[in-house]
């Protein structure tokens, strides 16, 4: 019993991994991948719902089960942020009193469009950064080695058109 109670764990960890990834990509518009990642974890599925039904009068098939799914959906979401598809768009808010924030992302790769807004106690340098998603810590450690005060937010961008980052992205 405690193979079988192994396997139930370890085909719902590869199952729910495999489900949490398909609907990332789904959502990232990889839809190929994301079917080809679909048609086999149908399979999967079956496999192992046909073992938990097989084991139904074991309350503890149905336990390992349920964990195995938890575990499924911790491993997909930790590979996922380890592949870190796609791109972020990051808005920044400085009240220094110059550029240098923007000059510095500049010298490090980042394209950094930057203007001049007015805050509740004058004016604020704004800034907005596309980068890719692999490369947010970084970004992030860089604009607050500059500014530690700095006003940021992080948000995933769905289509783009135009500008400088264009062409690298359709490739």
């Amino acid at each position: 019993m405690l193979k079988i109670l192994l396997f139930i764990f370890l085909i719902q960890i590869v199952y729910v991994t495999a489900y949490t990834l398909r609907t990332i990509l789904t959502l990232k518009g990889q839809k190929y991948v994301a079917a080809s990642i679909g048609t086999i974890e149908v399979v999967i599925y079956v496999m192992g719902l046909n073992m938990v039904l097989s084991y139904l009068d074991q309350v503890v098939s149905l336990i390992v089960y349920a964990i195995g799914y938890g575990m499924g959906i911790l491993l997909g979401s930790w590979i996922e942020e380890k592949i870190a598809l796609g791109y972020i768009t990051v808005k920044v808010i400085s009240d220094a009193p110059n550029y240098r924030l923007a000059e510095v992302l500049r010298d490090k790769g980042y394209g950094v469009t930057s203007w001049i807004g007015q805050g509740r106690d004058g004016d604020r340098i704004m800034m907005e950064i596309l980068a890719k998603r692999k490369n947010q810590d970084n970004l992030y450690k860089s604009i607050l080695a500059v500014d530690p005060k700095a006003f940021v937010i992080m948000v995933e961008p769905r289509e783009f058109h135009g500008g400088f980052w264009t062409k690298a992205i359709k490739r």
